[in-house]
């Protein structure tokens, strides 16, 4: 992993989209981490794109260009109808998205830039890091979220890639156009990342690619509530129904029967009628695998984490429970409730 940048001129330019709901405690955060990036002004604007707010801030005192418009709502799902809103409007040929709760290194474009220059890619992925909070519920998460970035780092490791994060993704305008954008899910809800990235897979995989360099890190936030963290990964379980491509459809699947049989096995050594040293031996093997994710994962975004035990017994618990209301509830995201 490089940790620095090479010294090519910056030449591509950004257009930064952030599609936002009622953030007004944590926009100024983000809008002033992006006034401080080390990259030509020129070669950058913001595109705040609301998405029905009943809340209003102050955009004031920041060195950049920002555009604030309007949702234009034309399916199921507000973040890729933001998305689309931002792309017409966008003057500049590379769009990258991130989210509201967000906030970027300085750093961040210049990186992205030498990896664009580099590696000649038309869709660039990056990672996301939690930002360090206390408490069990904020280690519950980071686990998880390790465990995603880690998985998702080792995908494109293989040249087999099928998952990223929209709060650090860019793209070239004219790719997004030539894969049609969000044309074939724009009802499902979630997804802005990672159905667009299958697409671009199957149109042209050597065009795209991840730039793995701690200096390309944006830093989000946690989930206040188990409630809100239940929800959120509702959200993102929803998804997987549809995946397009194998290997990402069965690494689903395998998750889930992973977790759920962990479940049935506890279960029916309650009642007697399983060994505990077997629940034990498949705990142990599904905690070793899952560690060396975790801490792989950990090594790169320097990341200390706790509760790692128990976490691991709790987690099939909880997947389990997700998995299965993806199916058949709904869930709540930005004051609105969809479909699974």
């Amino acid at each position: 992993m490089k940790s620095t940048f090479s010294d090519n001129k910056q030449k591509t330019s950004f257009s930064i989209v952030i599609p936002f709901r009622n953030e007004a405690e944590n926009l100024p955060n983000l809008l002033q981490s992006l006034s401080c990036l080390d990259y030509p002004k020129e070669l950058i604007e913001v595109i705040l794109v609301d998405d029905d707010s009943d809340e209003e801030f102050s955009m004031t005192n920041y060195e950049l260009s920002i555009i604030s418009i309007k949702n234009v709502r034309n399916s199921n799902s507000p973040k890729k109808d933001a998305i689309n809103t931002a792309i017409a409007i966008a003057k500049k040929e590379w769009i990258i998205t991130t989210d509201a709760d967000c906030m970027v290194q300085s750093n961040w474009l210049k990186i992205i830039d030498s990896y664009i220059q580099t590696e000649n890619k038309r869709m660039v992925a990056a990672g996301v890091k939690l930002l360090s909070k206390n408490g069990f519920l904020y280690e519950f998460q980071n686990l998880d979220f390790l465990s995603l970035q880690g998985v998702t780092i080792g995908s494109f490791g293989i040249k087999k890639p099928f998952m990223c994060n929209g709060a650090n993704f860019a793209y070239e305008k004219s790719f997004f156009k030539e894969l049609n954008g969000f044309q074939g899910n724009s009802e499902i809800a979630s997804g802005d990342d990672v159905f667009l990235l299958q697409k671009a897979i199957q149109y042209e995989p050597q065009a795209v690619g991840f730039c793995k360099n701690a200096l390309s890190i944006v830093f989000t936030k946690s989930e206040l509530s188990w409630k809100a963290l239940f929800f959120q990964r509702v959200r993102w379980a929803s998804k997987s129904s549809v995946y397009v491509d194998w290997l990402s459809r069965s690494l689903a699947i395998l998750v889930f029967l992973t977790n759920l049989l962990f479940v049935i096995g506890f279960c029916l050594w309650t009642m007697d009628l399983f060994a505990f040293r077997n629940l034990l031996l498949y705990f142990a093997i599904k905690f070793l695998v899952d560690c060396v994710i975790i801490l792989k994962s950990a090594e790169f975004f320097n990341q200390r984490f706790r509760y790692l035990l128990i976490s691991s017994f709790i987690y099939p618990f909880f997947s389990s429970a997700v998995a299965f209301y993806a199916l058949f509830g709904k869930y709540e995201w930005k004051g609105r409730t969809f479909k699974s």
